[in-house]
């Protein structure tokens, strides 16, 4: 693979995860009330799920595939680094997308089945139980918790050695500022109230980012592809013969 063909990649893993992720957010926020929904009693959580079951688990089955997209970004990204850089970048993009997609399949591998048994009033209580261990356990703790973690600690290592070389400075700026917020979302178990709206302003931060530097990729893939052809290219674009 070519030095301009994985920035190529690498630009549209990224626009990819970004983009279905700010339609997953928007679609559940609308149908689902996603994510104040959580904040209410299992009972309410489970029947406004089954009102809009098909949709609902749809649209995590997008989120899932925006956060699996993490990995071959963070592979791509970690060739780009180069050197022991880039082995963790891609180590780390690659567990943040492991433990988001299974902590965000239980909307439609487990919780599809836990709903089903709530409309029974001789299963209801043992269908809320299950629902909270797999929401604790799979949701808040894997999926949100270390999830949170593992993606700032991604975007800190790719906006230091990728960003910083290829972007304006403005983006290291947006890359950092969107880790550092993801990164209170581990603040939420803790009962932190304010880091439930600094996480989801990460979020917002951290899709904008990832636009900017897919853009960044794309272009700079094209001069890359060119000054290729006579020496190597570092990732600041210098040619060395």
């Amino acid at each position: 693979m070519t030095p301009a063909t994985t920035r190529r990649l690498a630009a549209t893993t990224m626009a990819g995860a970004a983009t279905l992720a700010i339609a997953g957010f928007t679609a559940l926020g609308s149908i689902f009330e996603y994510p104040q929904i959580l904040k209410k009693p299992t009972a309410d959580i489970l029947a406004l799920y089954r009102d809009h079951q098909s949709a609902v688990s749809g649209w995590f089955l997008v989120l899932a595939v925006s956060a699996a997209l993490l990995a071959p970004a963070g592979v791509l990204l970690g060739r780009i680094a180069g050197g022991a850089p880039g082995r963790w970048i891609a180590g780390i993009g690659v567990a943040a997308a492991v433990v988001q997609v299974v902590g965000l399949s239980r909307w439609f591998l487990i919780v599809p089945g836990i709903s089903d048994d709530a409309t029974d009033p001789t299963r209801a209580g043992a269908a809320f139980d299950r629902f909270e261990t797999v929401h604790f356990w799979l949701g808040r703790m894997l999926g949100e918790t270390v999830g949170y973690a593992l993606t700032a600690t991604f975007t800190l290592l790719v906006v230091l050695h990728v960003t910083r070389a290829l972007a304006p400075r403005w983006m290291t700026v947006l890359g950092l500022i969107s880790a550092g917020l993801i990164a209170t979302g581990v603040l939420i178990p803790l009962g932190v109230a304010a880091a439930s709206m600094t996480n989801f302003a990460g979020y917002v931060a951290w899709c904008l980012w990832l636009i900017a530097m897919a853009v960044v990729l794309w272009r700079s893939s094209s001069r890359v592809d060119v000054r290729s052809r006579p020496g190597t290219v570092t990732i600041d674009g210098s040619v060395h013969a």
